[in-house]
């Protein structure tokens, strides 16, 4: 009881389900999945404040390329951690996650202790049409793009489900129809605007 207790006090709770839970919303996986803008949309209906993990790095630290080819995946992932710690803290928000940011279980910890994690789900096909082209702005995709998506996508896919308190297929939805599918899922009132 204590423990729920210290929750209460710290975080702003909502009710869904037949259940009480801290109301962060954090939205996981593939690049080109949509994290970024349906976080940006979702943040506008609900009125809720917006992080996104990759662009507090690049605030703080800069290019996220510059980083992987510098210093290495693994600084840019510790870097990461960092702003997952930060963000994790917050309450009432909604945080769009790079896509290799819940293969640390830390951060999978932290983010399902501060809200629900979403999984928007979304094919390889889709996703190459939406960033294969930009390969030089994402660094794990230099070279044979299509290929390494569907390599990610494999390897990523069952750390995303096993994450996620829900899961979006977002091929063929807009932003605001995957935003309001994640608003009525939980509940979520329209305090913002449309």
């Amino acid at each position: 009881m204590p423990r729920l207790y210290s929750r209460i006090r710290k975080k702003q709770l909502y009710f869904s389900g037949g259940e009480f839970f801290v109301m962060n919303v954090i939205l996981c996986g593939m690049m080109g999945a949509g994290k970024t803008c349906v976080g940006i949309k979702l943040s506008e209906l609900t009125g809720m404040r917006w992080y996104d993990t990759d662009e507090m790095v690049v605030g703080k630290y800069g290019k996220i390329a510059d980083i992987f080819e510098y210093y290495g995946e693994p600084h840019f992932r510790t870097l990461e951690t960092e702003m997952v710690r930060q963000v994790a803290a917050e309450n009432d928000c909604v945080v769009s996650t790079g896509g290799g940011c819940l293969l640390r279980p830390e951060n999978a910890y932290a983010f399902k202790e501060s809200g629900k994690i979403v999984f928007l789900r979304t094919s390889a096909d889709t996703v190459f049409r939406r960033v294969g082209h930009t390969g030089a702005d994402r660094p794990l995709l230099k070279g044979a793009a299509f290929e390494k998506i569907n390599d990610l996508l494999r390897a990523r896919t069952p750390v995303y489900e096993g994450c996620a308190d829900f899961i979006v297929d977002t091929d063929d939805k807009t932003v605001e129809e995957i935003a309001l599918c994640i608003m009525k899922e939980f509940s979520l009132p329209q305090r913002g605007q449309k």
